[in-house]
Order: C-alpha cells, then sequence, then structure tokens
C-alpha cells in the first residue's frame, strides 16, 4: 500500500498550477465558480453492496489490485449487478494528477476504458522523469481511447478543475480517514489491500445480510 504524504499533498494543493502540463500551461483565471467534481461509477445504482476504491493512478499497489483483483470482482459483482464500484482519485504528484484529468476527459463513456489502459500500461506512461514525455504518454493513451488532442489540451490546462479535483481529494480522504492506496470501503467499512478471495468473502457476507 502508498501511504499518504501529507506535507507532499499540501504542496500539490497549493501549488495548483502544476496541475496545468509545462509545454501548455496558460494563464488562469480565478473568476468562474468551482466546477462540480463527480465520482464515476460501474454497476448497477440499486445494487446492495456499494464498494469504494481510493486509489492513484502512480501507485504500484493499485496496478496491482487492477491486474489481479478487479477483473474478476467486475466478472462476479459488478456486471452481475451484486455490487456498484466507485473509484475515488487520489493525487500522489501531478503525474498522477494529469492522468485523472485525461480520464475523466472522456466522460462517462470513456473513463473506465482509459482507467484500465492508465493501469495496465503505468510503468510506461509514468516511468520517465521528463515531465513533458508524460504528458505525451497519455496523450498518446488518450488517443487510443479517442480522444482529440484539442480536447486533451483543454482537459489538461482546466487549473479550476484541477483545483477543484484537489479539493474535493483533500475532503473525501480526510473524512474516510484514508492514509494510503489502495484503500476500500464496502457499504462503508475501511479495508486495506487485499486478494479477491479475502475481497470476496467479505462480499459475500455483506450480499447475504
Amino acid at each position: 500500500m502508498m501511504k499518504l504524504n501529507r506535507r507532499a499533498m499540501i504542496a500539490l494543493a497549493a501549488a495548483a498550477t502544476a496541475a496545468m502540463t509545462p509545454a501548455l500551461a496558460q494563464e488562469a483565471t480565478t473568476e468562474a465558480a468551482a466546477p462540480a467534481v463527480k465520482d464515476f461509477s460501474l454497476g448497477s445504482a440499486d445494487a446492495k453492496v456499494k464498494l469504494v476504491e481510493y486509489a492513484s493512478f502512480t501507485c504500484p499497489h493499485c496496478a496491482n489490485f487492477h491486474a489481479t483483483v478487479f477483473p474478476q470482482l467486475k466478472k462476479d459483482y459488478i456486471d452481475t449487478g451484486k455490487v456498484q464500484f466507485t473509484l475515488r482519485e487520489v493525487y500522489f504528484d501531478r503525474y498522477g494528477l494529469w492522468a485523472a484529468l485525461i480520464a475523466r476527459c472522456g466522460g462517462d463513456m470513456k473513463y473506465f476504458g482509459i482507467h484500465d489502459m492508465l493501469f495496465d500500461k503505468q510503468q510506461e506512461w509514468a516511468g520517465s522523469d521528463n515531465p513533458q514525455q508524460v504528458v505525451e504518454n497519455l496523450k498518446t493513451i488518450g488517443r487510443s481511447a479517442g480522444l482529440e488532442d484539442a480536447a486533451m489540451d483543454a482537459c489538461l490546462n482546466d487549473q479550476a478543475n484541477a483545483e477543484a479535483l484537489i479539493k474535493q481529494f483533500q475532503t473525501n480522504f480526510e473524512a474516510d480517514g484514508v492514509e494510503g492506496t489502495p484503500t476500500l470501503f464496502v457499504n462503508g467499512t475501511k479495508h486495506g489491500n487485499m486478494s479477491y478471495e479475502d475481497l470476496k468473502a467479505i462480499l459475500d457476507a455483506e450480499l447475504a445480510k
């Protein structure tokens, strides 16, 4: 599990202009009202079990959870209407924030498809020390999902949205007592990272109530 570094997170929030790509940063205005921020979900809203995952797109443990647990979870519980899954993004660094901006750029129709690619290719797109290269790597993923460059540039340079994302992230993680990623909440009860077998036992117990 990756631990949240409060000092780094505060620095990220204080330097919200870091959400804007270094190659594309433009003068931002602060007069507009903060945009609404939504969480993205999969599965039936009427599902008996609500599963919330706090995850960062740059967290290796989250990528491992995505590779080893999420596919079976989706097949057995989400796609069958038993569980509604919601992802809450955690921003350890600006790379993770930029990745979230690209994922969100696709809206409801593309979010989880981009989410899958970000975790599957995490070492490839996030492995560079050059921020501009990371931006180009993320845009390559976006293009493979059908996003246009102009749309991605607009999403990456939307400082108001980036600030709103950071603010909501801080509010949520403090309210829920999140200390690292991945952190799971099953019907409001907090759990750490776990195997599919352990998660299955918890989900089945909730479904049996």
